[in-house]
């Protein structure tokens, strides 16, 4: 007995010791890890002044900055997230919000802004004044670091419908921009938020019994969640129940704002009067005469002249006296086409140039009895187009205010890039598309200046951005007579009559066209072959067709006197009977 005694004290130890042992090796191939993991790593922060944004119920590459307890985002990225229209004018060191009615203007850097802001122009072009009523914030409203704008979310709030929580330990943001219903449950008993799905991941948080998730996945056995404090992870399934749908209630916060159009209650028919000196007026009755439903006449009045704000005017009142007594409106044309080494960066990139050039305007719309303006800016290089679109706001601003009609010209928007056409179909009473120039004379290569897929698809592209009721679709009175000799190809541009009298004196034969829907002709003569795509009833009558189709705003045509009046009878048709 004495002898069995050690033995079996030796073989229970032998046993415990293997029971130990193996219970590590269970404990740990399937026991739950306690690791927590390092939020800031988690979060991918770098700093304490860096802040993580969570939007909606996804960790997005984008992030936040605190100063002084206040979130701020960056300029870039409250545009992609939150709304476009703020306006940095670094020229001046400003951020402006253009609303329907007022600018809202705040100095960088500054802890205020000014609610319905004056510019008032002074003696040097760059130089102005600010007036209106001005409001104290608590905290910068946007300021410089690192070479990044950033903007305080607590003043975006004010232009833009959007929720968010900021979190300490470490910084980040719960976002919601978007919202409908949301799937929750709660917690069944003490359990872990883990960074993965799986026992050995690493701790998140821990949650309590009875707390609220917001469950994004249900998977298998570990569904995806995140907690009331913006922590995604995944939690075992078995730890959850009253697993059910909300409804979330939308947040509003932005002012509202309502954009106001003009919108005439008839087809519209407008026609380009291209004058070049005063004495182009006195043409106004030779061009007019025969036009039938002409409602409005835009006389190419105004031409920026220099990069101060200026502009050249060949404005007469008799012009307008005549043509309201014709029931037609006069929209009055600024471009910046026919004067050279003027800069559209130039003038559009300071707020007191852009202001005394609108000031300017409504000068002339008073002293004129002008009934609406036309902007034809073109070849506006990349860098200016910001620019351009904010002083397109500023001039509707003015505009709305003085009860006439903005419309903007366009080109087609095939290319991919525009002027800004979603914020002009905002903005603004009418967008003008100039579905022509699809083949142009310094292009190189021959073809229609206007064929129907081009003018349909210009329409269709630019109902991406603009609603129909405010496009007017212009058409080309002109043809071009393309001239190929070797690999040189050039082309005039001409009227609709003397192209049917340079096909008749020729003796070109045309033939319909079916895809281009225009008649085309072409002829080798003293070894340069002429090719000629019409304008005419035939692809007038077309392209009609295709507005009234889509259902735009009306017809816009460049330019008055390069038309056959006849063609006036066709215009008369499809102006009433759409």
């Amino acid at each position: 007995m004495k002898k069995i005694i050690p033995a079996v004290v030796a073989i229970v130890l032998i046993i415990i010791i293997l029971g130990v042992a193996g219970g590590e090796v269970f404990f740990t191939r399937f026991g739950y890890s306690s690791e927590h993991r390092d939020l800031k790593e988690y979060y991918g922060l770098n700093g304490d002044s860096e802040v993580a944004v969570v939007l909606k119920d996804d960790i997005i590459d984008i992030k936040g900055r605190l100063i002084e307890g206040v979130c701020y985002l960056s300029y870039e990225d409250v545009c992609s997230l939150l709304t476009d229209r703020f306006y940095v004018d670094d020229n001046d060191g400003l951020l402006i919000y253009t609303t329907a009615t007022a600018l809202k203007i705040s100095e960088i850097g500054d802890s205020g802004y000014y609610a319905d802001a004056q510019i008032i122009p002074g003696a040097d072009p760059t130089s102005y004044e600010i007036g209106g009523e001005y409001t104290q914030t608590q905290y910068p409203v946007s300021v410089y670091k690192d070479d990044t704008l950033y903007i305080a979310l607590d003043y975006v709030k004010d232009y833009a419908d959007f929720s968010y929580e900021l979190y300490t330990s470490p910084a980040r943001i719960h976002l919601r921009t978007e919202w409908g219903s949301r799937k929750v449950a709660e917690v069944k008993k003490k359990s872990a938020v883990r960074y993965q799905g799986g026992v050995k991941s690493d701790i998140l948080k821990d949650v309590s019994k009875g707390e609220e998730l917001t469950v994004i996945e249900e998977l298998e056995n570990w569904d995806k969640v995140m907690t009331s404090d913006a922590i995604i992870g995944y939690i075992e399934k078995k730890h959850l129940t009253d697993i059910r749908d909300e409804s979330e209630d939308a947040v509003h916060t932005k002012a509202e704002d309502e954009y106001t159009s003009i919108k005439k209650d008839y087809t519209i028919n407008m026609a380009w009067h291209a004058i070049y000196a005063t004495s182009g007026n006195d043409t106004f009755d030779e061009y007019v005469n025969g036009t039938g439903t002409m409602s409005i006449i835009a006389p190419t009045w105004f031409t920026v002249s220099d990069n101060n704000g200026s502009y050249r005017s060949f404005a007469r009142a008799d012009y307008v006296k005549k043509a309201h007594e014709r029931n037609m409106e006069v929209w009055a044309v600024l471009d910046n086409i026919s004067i050279s080494d003027v800069s559209t960066y130039e003038i559009m990139s300071y707020i007191g140039k852009r202001q005394r050039l609108i000031d300017s305007l409504m000068a002339d719309v008073k002293e004129y009895d002008i009934d609406g303006i036309n902007l034809d800016f073109e070849l506006i290089p990349s860098e200016a187009v910001p620019h351009y679109v904010e002083f397109i706001r500023e001039l509707s601003v003015a505009c709305r205010r003085e009860g006439i009609v903005l419309s903007v010209d366009n080109y087609p928007p095939q290319g991919g890039s525009n002027y800004g056409l979603k914020e002009q179909g905002i903005c603004v009473d009418y967008v003008i598309l100039m579905s022509y120039d699809e083949y142009w004379g310094s292009g190189g290569v021959a073809g229609s200046v206007a064929s129907i897929g081009f003018v349909e698809q210009s329409i269709e592209l630019t109902e991406n951005y603009v609603p129909s009721e405010k496009i007017i679709n212009a058409i080309p009175f002109y043809t071009r007579v393309w001239k190929t000799k070797g690999s040189d190809v050039t082309s005039d541009a001409i009227g609709m009559v003397q192209a049917a009298e340079f096909i008749s004196k020729n003796g070109i034969q045309t033939v319909w066209d079916e895809e281009a829907c225009q008649n085309y002709g072409e002829k080798e003569m003293g070894g340069t072959l002429y090719q000629v795509w019409l304008e005419d009833e035939d692809s007038i009558s077309t392209k009609l067709n295709i507005m009234k189709k889509h259902d735009v705003a009306g017809v816009a045509e460049w330019q008055l006197g390069m038309e056959d009046k006849a063609i006036w009878s066709t215009i008369d048709k499809y102006v009433k009977n759409n």
